[in-house]
């Protein structure tokens, strides 16, 4: 089914979590704001909540709205093999992502010190030479597909380098945060769904090395923090608690970040006026990262469990009920960001967007997305000119996952800037 065909037929016969509109989600997010802001979806049994101010009173409520929703989200999963691979590594845990407060803000507070504002400031030199050196790989051939050469790498290798692991290993960073991805997304076939715990269980064999490595060696990185921490300054962590924070950090911190530097590439090549106000006016840059944080949206929804019998917008939410808050769709609502689909670089309430979630939840790594945004920014218009699509926009692929939402690969043609 086509988007047009699903935007044609009344909401009760199609669902919010199809992937066409997973992957396109905009007009369909519009009728929900419209129709239906908090959405009982009759072939799922879920609600799907879409306007900003419901959202944000949703993000907020952690005793209503709780985030342990992993649990939840695998139940059922039975098959054989699957486990088999499973449980081969180390179990589950709920650490921050997936855990309420208290317990969320213990765990939360042993990793904060990675992302101080004044930990983020002493990087900007260090992502800036990265920036131009990758660009540098790529200039002179005047086109690239920006998704692997630049936006993939800025963020993999800030990660990397923080957490205190070789980067030489880049190739198996990448693609153990796309195997999480596709653990995420949902829509993994059972034969993908293997292979992604196959790759996640190399995950924990490495760090788990590497971990002990630490225990023996300290050093000054993430790595050392986690494994000298003591929860609640009583005890160290133990092993598939820290691998699931480090799961979280890897993730958060690379696949949010490289999907909001290339839809803001491609916001850029689809709206030149814009992106001339930013050669004219660099002071522009800040709103330029929020306005960009708004349209991406990275995780586009996010989970809630609800752990009493209550009502949202005056639909009942049974104990136990899943509901997504839908980020995407609240960074676009017109009651918040007038002519919300238009890319500005000048709004005045960009900054109000929930790119990064809303509560207790926002993103720990927010601080180090906006520097590492504004810093890729700052070079991209500092060298390349004439931004070109190389490939037809319908052409653009979104791979469908129910919680994050990127480019598959943007390829590109430009010049380089010499004034």
């Amino acid at each position: 089914m086509s988007e047009s065909d699903i935007l044609n037929k009344p909401l009760n016969e199609t669902t919010p979590l199809n992937p066409e509109v997973l992957a396109r989600p905009h007009q369909f997010n519009e009728r929900l704001r419209q129709e239906a802001p908090v959405y009982k979806c009759p072939h799922t049994g879920m609600i799907f909540v879409s306007d900003y101010a419901t959202i944000t009173r949703i993000a907020k409520d952690h005793a209503t709205f709780s985030n342990k929703f992993g649990l939840a989200r695998s139940a059922g999963n039975a098959d054989p093999k699957l486990l088999e691979i499973q449980q081969k590594g180390y179990p589950s845990v709920d650490t921050m992502l997936t855990q309420d407060p208290p317990l969320h803000r213990r765990y939360r507070g042993l990793v904060n010190q990675a992302f101080t504002a004044r930990r983020v400031a002493t990087l900007e030199p260090y992502i800036e030479r990265i920036s131009h050196e990758f660009i540098d790989r790529f200039i002179d051939a005047g086109e690239c597909d920006f998704v692997e050469e630049f936006s993939k790498r800025v963020p993999m290798t800030v990660i990397a380098d923080q957490l205190g692991v070789p980067l030489s290993d880049y190739d198996l960073f990448k693609t153990w945060s796309e195997a999480f991805v596709a653990q995420l997304s949902q829509m993994a076939s059972p034969e993908e769904e293997i292979h992604s715990a196959e790759l996640i269980l190399d995950f924990q064999n490495y760090f788990a090395d590497k971990l002990e490595e630490r225990r023996a060696d300290q050093r000054d990185d993430i790595l050392s923090d986690i494994v000298h921490a003591k929860f609640e300054d009583e005890r160290p962590l133990d092993m598939p608690e820290m691998l699931s924070i480090l799961q979280q950090l890897l993730v958060a911190g690379n696949e949010t970040t490289t999907n909001s530097i290339a839809e803001g590439m491609l916001l850029l090549i689809q709206n030149p006026v814009q992106h001339t106000k930013l050669k004219e006016d660099p002071s522009l840059l800040p709103n330029l990262v929020e306005e960009v944080l708004r349209l991406s949206t990275p995780t586009a929804n996010m989970w809630r469990v609800v752990t009493q019998d209550t009502e949202i917008g005056g639909v009942a939410a049974a104990a136990g009920s899943m509901v997504q808050i839908r980020f995407s769709s609240a960074n676009r609502d017109e009651k918040v960001f007038p002519d919300p689909h238009s890319f500005d670089v000048t709004r005045d309430n960009a900054k109000s967007n929930i790119a990064f979630g809303y509560g207790v939840h926002m993103c720990i790594g927010a601080s180090l997305a906006r520097k590492e945004l504004s810093v890729a920014f700052k070079v991209i218009l500092q060298r390349l000119d004439n931004l070109q699509l190389a490939c037809a926009e319908e052409d653009l692929f979104y791979a469908p996952n129910v919680l994050l939402r990127g480019l598959s690969r943007l390829p590109i043609r430009f010049t380089a800037r010499t004034d």
